[in-house]
């Protein structure tokens, strides 16, 4: 990577800056599109349509061979980019030109040229970067340690932050009324709001109003694309998928695959983490929060996550699991992801302080039944078995969660560990021979 001033130039990969698209004309899972649709009116007359996705993206650089050290991540504004590489012809009748007409309510006969970024493709890119410390590693401009602060807006302004994050999960996902003062008060200072609330705080008027004048943005971490209905793409996957099931809602299946990951990597694998929730999406800075898509389409939203995922190039992709499946509210969510990820074995993950599921009288259950029932229902789709317990030990002590953990293996005669208090290389290496792939119920 050369520096000339603030200029600099670079090969790095492409990567989703938040959820993954897909081509209209191709179909194909990609970062960026552009098509030059050619409608042929008469014999002699023809209109040119210029059309691209406007979605920013990721340059990864670093991180690889060529590049060993953590990567940097370079955010690609499509619409103040000159962005170059070779179209595909799709000629009129074509089922390519005949997507886009409907796509886009083309009525007479066109040609479309497209051009694909997808996942995983190098480009080489010169720029000028806004930050010029670009060498700092990921999290740049982080000269100091983290300290976290208790401080209002108005107090933690003077730390020049770039963001306010709207660090709250109340049930049903709904503003605090306390807090539009807040949130008012970071607009007029022109920071970007980023909420994982379910609702959207770029369709409140206020907010929405004061964001264009400020001239700075408002990111709702929930709010999901267009999404397609379940196509069973997934089970043509080659990758293992792992995904993590719970006894309840915050007991740990995010950090869990998140460590499940890291250690994979650590023993030689290509794995990817699928963020399947808001938090999970701010960590990774793609995926889709599956419990703000209509229920029909809540499966097909968890399928192409995984196709993404597989499309990066990952050997085996472990999905961050949401709620749980006797959860009263968000067990439809759970059955979702077990649906619509496709998934090849299943690491149950359970706080055992909890006696039943948090704000609600439902009792848990135990291993052996959440064992059997998500495995029962799975069955009927693609065949899954729980390989592993992870548990969330923090209410016990050292010597507690290790009895507890002891306890979980004996009853189950699985692999158990808290991964995040103890690590997780060792449980990683013990259900790694039963992570293969398994053919769907239909096959």
């Amino acid at each position: 990577m050369n520096e000339i001033g603030s200029l600099v130039s670079l090969s790095a990969r492409a990567d989703a800056g938040f959820a993954p698209l897909r081509a209209p004309a191709s179909g194909q899972v990609c970062v960026h599109w552009r098509l030059r649709v050619v409608e042929h009116l008469t014999a002699r007359t023809e209109l040119v349509h210029e059309l691209a996705s406007p979605e920013s993206f990721d340059l990864v650089w670093g991180g690889d061979e060529a590049a060993p050290r953590l990567p940097v991540r370079i955010r690609i504004d499509p619409e103040a980019s000159r962005i170059e590489a070779t179209p595909t012809l799709h000629r009129a009748g074509t089922p390519g030109a005949l997507a886009v007409a409907g796509a886009f309510g083309f009525r007479g006969a066109l040609s479309v040229e497209e051009t694909v970024i997808r996942p995983g493709d190098v480009l080489a890119a010169e720029g000028v970067l806004q930050d010029l410390d670009f060498d700092a590693g990921p999290f740049r401009a982080a000269a100091q340690g983290l300290e976290l602060l208790d401080a209002t807006v108005r107090e933690a302004l003077q730390f020049k932050p770039t963001a306010l994050l709207v660090g709250t999960a109340p049930k049903g996902g709904g503003l605090p009324a306390d807090w539009r003062a807040s949130i008012a008060e970071g607009i007029a200072a022109q920071l970007e709001v980023v909420s994982g609330l379910h609702e959207l705080l770029g369709e409140d008027r206020e907010f929405r109003v004061a964001a264009q004048a400020a001239g700075t943005r408002i990111w709702d971490v929930r709010e999901p694309p267009e999404v397609p209905l379940f196509s069973g793409e997934a089970y043509g996957i080659a990758a293992p998928i792992v995904l993590t099931v719970g006894n309840d809602c915050a007991v740990g299946k995010m950090s869990v695959s998140l460590e499940t990951v890291r250690a994979a990597n650590a023993a030689g694998r290509t794995a990817r983490f699928v963020p399947t929730g808001q938090t999970g999406i701010l960590i990774a800075g793609w995926g889709i929060s599956v419990d703000r898509v209509i229920a029909d389409f809540a499966p097909g939203a968890a399928e192409q996550l995984v196709l993404y995922a597989a499309h990066q190039g990952a050997d085996l992709i472990v999905v961050e699991g949401q709620g749980a499946i006797n959860h009263p509210a968000y067990g439809a969510v759970t059955l979702a992801l077990m649906s619509g990820s496709a998934p090849d074995a299943l690491i149950l993950v359970c706080d055992p302080s909890r006696p039943h599921i948090e704000q609600y009288a439902t009792p848990t259950l135990g291993y052996r039944e959440l064992i059997a029932l998500h495995e029962t229902l799975i069955a009927t789709l693609k065949p899954a078995k729980v390989i592993g317990i992870a548990l969330n030990t923090r209410n016990y002590d050292d010597a507690g969660a290790r009895a507890e953990i002891a306890r979980a293996a004996q009853i189950t005669g699985l692999p158990a560990e808290d991964v995040v208090r103890f690590g997780a290389d060792a449980f990683y290496a013990a259900i790694a021979p039963a992570i293969v792939k398994r053919k769907p119920a239909c096959a």
